[in-house]
């Protein structure tokens, strides 16, 4: 199980330590511009080629949305208590808190768990972890007009797009699929070599951080998705793919806001990075108990 596990988080590790071994060689790296293409035009076709052949069932999916958000929304509320005991901004510990890495992390965790079955549960997880991500969480990173932030932020119409072709079992034309799926080919990478050019500023301090944060979260997360699950009346299976799939790491695109906010984003790398490794430990001690 951990040789697998490490095959998947293996990319993650590689991607950030290519971009820590580029700026500490002193080659130069537009953190701007990389962050605006990723968010731009990246992620929306990352979403529209992950989401838009899934094959999940209507009620299901609206059962594991409503269980999800609930989870999301509680962990919130969590992060201002977590925010006084690390003794950070709310601010800056807000999005860890509540947008795990569901998608290209969780997502080959829970195919290699529980198969294609719990796949579209998985699926259902990381829709609705995005569409929080990329409209509660554009508003609250936004300077400028929450509806303004919202209609320029792309990612909001291809999640809805998505869900749209997900309900009515539709699929893209082959011409538009293979357009997307191209053009979301440099998404991960980017979004893993600009963690990394972050990671390369990071003192011992902020690592020690980053690991105390992760301690924190991983239980919080574990028990509120196994309280709410069984609350709503999931199945065993989708209960246990959402306590899986809420306690993933700490995902990257909170580091891309982070950044494009200047919300302390060195931090905010360090919960990634140390949440990522700590992974390798509790991910297998996790998995044994939920399969």
């Amino acid at each position: 199980m951990l040789a697998e596990l490490f095959a998947v988080m293996a990319p993650v590790l590689a991607g950030a330590g290519l971009g820590y071994l580029w700026v500490r060689l002193g080659h130069p790296y537009p953190v701007d511009f990389i962050t605006r293409l990723v968010f731009n035009i990246g992620t929306p076709a990352l979403v529209l080629a992950s989401l838009s052949g899934a094959n999940i069932d209507a009620n299901s999916f609206g059962q594991m949305m409503l269980a999800t958000a609930i989870v999301i929304l509680t962990m919130g509320a969590a992060s201002f208590v977590v925010a006084k005991l690390l003794r950070r901004s709310w601010r800056v510990l807000l999005a860890p808190m509540m947008y795990p890495n569901t998608g290209n992390m969780g997502l080959p965790v829970v195919l290699y768990a529980f198969g294609s079955a719990g796949f579209a549960y998985g699926i259902t997880v990381m829709v609705t972890v995005s569409l929080f991500q990329f409209t509660l969480g554009a508003v609250l990173n936004s300077n400028g007009s929450p509806t303004k932030t919202l209609l320029k932020t792309p990612t909001v119409y291809a999640i809805l797009i998505s869900m749209a072709l997900l309900l009515t079992d539709t699929s893209l034309p082959p011409w538009l699929a293979n357009t997307v799926d191209l053009m979301s080919g440099f998404t991960v990478p980017l979004m893993l070599i600009t963690l990394g050019v972050s990671l390369a500023s990071i003192q011992v301090k902020s690592l020690r951080s980053g690991i105390g944060f992760s301690l924190v979260r991983i239980p919080l997360a574990a028990g509120a998705a196994w309280l709410i699950a069984g609350w709503v009346g999931l199945p065993p299976l989708a209960q246990s793919i959402l306590v899986l799939q809420m306690c993933m790491p700490v995902a990257v695109f909170n580091y891309l806001f982070a950044q494009r906010a200047q919300r302390e984003p060195a931090y905010v790398a360090s919960l990634v990075f140390c949440s990522t490794l700590l992974a390798l430990v509790y991910l297998p001690i996790l998995l044994a108990f939920l399969m």
